[in-house]
């Protein structure tokens, strides 16, 4: 009795506020845009334009599930306005409304299927015509011109900069798009050696076609060949394998002091303390030379120049240390386990993850400290 009641609960897990928040926000701000300036907020019979139902549905999947398949655009657009097509058909030539319901929905799940555009709320998209007999009379097969079609582009216009201007993808990257760097090589967590044409076999195989991409199935096995590695790694800690002879930066620190510190030991990264030791954030030489960069291009002075300008009169106010550090890094603690620090450094995304104690840093674990531990592991066991 325990597990079905169970079976009866949440079947997803808890999302991060932040992300409820994003999903919700996204849905309100592009249904009162559609609202407002698309199809308006009234019933206009003459033309069709207004809100529908469904448009609320499949704001969920593009601004709740935005990499789910049956969110991409060809989906939704596709998927709403055949379905529209097939309810309105039902709803000039069948009069009993229960079969005309029934009629719609069911027509329109398989021209849907068939056209490869599956999207949930398009069966609400047909039971809407079907239960509006006289607004289908007036409008005809204009109700899947507008509102269905221009409404559903005009929600998948909205979701694609919602979705980058919020840290997400849409729509989801295809299996051969270019990685990170512009490049055709796959990201690194994603060399699994396996083909898209296997890949699609797999999600075809369970059924699983309409829940997860391609990419996306990359991404958790590679995910889950990560934390069976780490399982592999026993209990060595960050605390066991972290660089702790420090050389940091205080955050007033001048660029040129930065530069020479770059120079002198050689370092891919600087932490930034203050002078009691409080861990402020991480300086990479990348940052170095994106400011130099920067500088570069406006002032028309070449990379050498700018960086020539920077370091030895720099701008007013001159930059620092603290203005070129990366706050947002992942940190560990001495006794989290390196199974844990294999997902932050896979991605090529974080070079370094501080070892604080009671926001101090203790040490760092840059890529060539785990990349050492996991060759000593790999030793031992051969």
């Amino acid at each position: 009795m325990n597990h079905f009641l169970r079976s009866l609960g949440p079947a997803v897990a808890r999302p991060p506020l932040a992300e409820a928040v994003r999903a919700g926000v996204g849905a309100l701000v592009a249904l009162t845009l559609v609202g407002l300036l698309v199809l308006g907020p009234t019933v206009d019979l003459a033309l069709g334009l207004y809100l529908i139902a469904p448009f609320g549905a499949s704001s969920v999947l593009l601004f709740a599930v935005p990499n789910s398949p049956l969110a991409q655009p060809w989906s939704v657009i596709v998927g709403n306005t055949v379905a529209a097509l097939v309810g309105v058909a039902v709803c000039l030539v069948v009069p009993d409304p229960t079969a005309r319901i029934a009629l719609a929905v069911g027509g329109s799940i398989l021209v849907m299927l068939l056209c490869r555009a599956a999207h949930p709320p398009a069966g609400a998209v047909a039971m809407t015509a079907a239960m509006n007999p006289e607004a289908v009379q007036h409008l005809g097969f204009w109700f899947a011109l507008a509102p269905v079609a221009l409404g559903s582009a005009a929600l998948v216009a909205l979701a694609i900069p919602y979705a980058r201007l919020t840290g997400r993808h849409y729509p989801f990257r295809q299996f051969d798009d270019p990685n990170s760097h512009g490049t055709a090589d796959p990201e690194p967590a994603e060399r699994l050696g396996l083909t898209e044409a296997e890949l699609s076999d797999l999600l075809d195989r369970y059924r699983q076609s309409f829940n997860l991409g391609v990419e996306d199935l990359a991404r958790l096995i590679a995910a889950a060949e990560l934390q069976a590695a780490g399982h592999r790694t026993g209990a060595l800690t960050a605390g066991e394998i972290m660089s702790r002879n420090l050389v940091t930066v205080p955050p007033e620190a001048p660029l040129l002091t930065v530069a020479d510190l770059f120079r002198q030991h050689r370092f891919t990264s600087l932490p930034v303390v203050t002078d009691g030791g409080r861990y402020l954030g991480v300086i990479f030489q990348i940052h170095l030379i994106t400011r130099v960069r920067a500088a570069a291009f406006q002032t028309h002075s070449g990379f050498a120049g700018a960086f020539r300008a920077l370091l030895r009169a720099g701008p007013n106010p001159p930059v620092t240390a603290e203005g070129i550090m990366d706050t947002n890094l992942p940190c560990a603690q001495a006794d989290t386990p390196i199974a844990a620090l294999l997902p932050m450094m896979a991605d090529g995304n974080v070079d370094a993850v501080p070892v604080l104690a009671d926001a101090r840093i203790v040490g760092i674990v840059t890529r060539s400290d785990l990349i050492a531990a996991l060759a000593r592991i790999s030793l031992r066991a051969a």
